[in-house]
């Protein structure tokens, strides 16, 4: 690629970004215009905050695989394979409580590093190895408890992980940010540094761009393929933990479906599904565009069914936009 349409394809990235930022000031507008009693109140702002956690957190993972040019459908159902592993430590085996979070992120990682694996050696498409995984998790999720949930009421400071505050001290109970909160943030800023400063950043997008000439350049594609599917299976694990504190329990037919509200946050983000091209930042602005328009349209009254008929008509937008957006850059 050369430095022409490198500089387009930041350009690109930059208006994408902007456009979806300005998407989300219209909507906060909106919704405090028409409900200002209801929508535009602190307790609102903090629930949106907080159901913008997990969506979050799984649209950061997907953001991996997509600017790969691949796809992940198990992240959701990843998400709950790792609050059920985080219960089966946690309360089963009764381990301390950094000991059991860090087991179950390194089994959502080895899940992550599987899917990888049956892509790269086993040569199959990405949609049909996530599908697999996510059917398989969702199998031995149910197998593990017995299609019953795993509570932690005895693991002491597992529901302050996401619904305690460390900011109390500074705020305003009623304004007091969730750990959950901060957590996506903290994930979103480290991924962008990895995405941005780092050689795992560099092949992602580099692979995403052109998967051939980085394979004829000498490059271990596979090896860095596996890479950003286990990144992404470490991520969902952090969503896993964070919707089990949430909850106060591991619900194992939790999970399907997230997915799909992980891609669309990406795709409304600004990220490109035919790889390549991408932010952490514009997948962070999707997901609260997601649940923006999803909070106000509850306020609103709207039925449920129209809201998912509202959600996808913005992620055809979304993909027409980035496909025409694709189209001018190749002219």
């Amino acid at each position: 690629m050369d430095d022409l349409k490198v500089k387009n394809l930041l350009s690109n990235q930059a208006k994408q970004i902007l456009l979806a930022f300005f998407s989300l000031i219209v909507l906060l507008i909106v919704f405090s215009v028409l409900k200002p009693e209801a929508f535009f109140t602190s307790d609102n702002l903090i629930g949106i905050l907080q159901s913008t956690t997990i969506i979050g957190v799984l649209a950061v993972a997907s953001t991996f695989v997509i600017i790969s040019a691949g796809i992940d459908l198990s992240v959701g159902v990843m998400m709950t394979f790792g609050a059920v592993m985080a219960g089966v430590a946690l309360v089963d085996w009764q381990w301390p409580l950094g000991l059991g979070i860090l087991f179950a992120l390194v089994c959502t990682g080895l899940c992550g590093t599987l899917s990888g694996l049956a892509i790269t050696k086993f040569s199959v498409p990405p949609f049909i190895a996530t599908l697999g995984m996510m059917m398989v998790l969702k199998g031995v999720s149910l197998i593990i408890t017995s299609a019953k949930p795993i509570y932690f009421n005895d693991v002491v400071g597992f529901e302050n992980i996401s619904l305690g505050t460390v900011l109390d001290c500074c705020m305003e109970a009623s304004m007091a940010i969730p750990n959950g909160v901060l957590i996506m943030f903290a994930v979103a800023i480290l991924s962008y540094f990895v995405l941005n400063h780092t050689i795992v950043g560099r092949y992602t997008y580099a692979i995403g761009s052109n998967e051939e000439a980085v394979r004829l350049s000498g490059i271990s594609v596979n090896k860095w393929k596996l890479a950003i599917y286990t990144i992404s299976g470490v991520i969902s694990g952090v969503a896993g933990i964070l919707i089990a504190s949430r909850l106060n329990s591991a619900q194992p037919a939790l999970g399907q479906g997230y997915e799909l509200d992980a891609i669309a946050a990406v795709v409304i983000g600004g990220t490109s599904l035919s790889g390549g091209q991408g932010t952490i930042l514009g997948t962070i602005i999707g997901a609260f565009i997601m649940s923006v328009l999803i909070n106000g349209l509850r306020i609103m009254s709207v039925a449920s069914e129209w809201q998912m008929v509202l959600t996808g008509v913005i992620i055809i937008l979304a993909v027409f936009t980035d496909s025409v957006s694709r189209q001018k850059l190749a002219n």
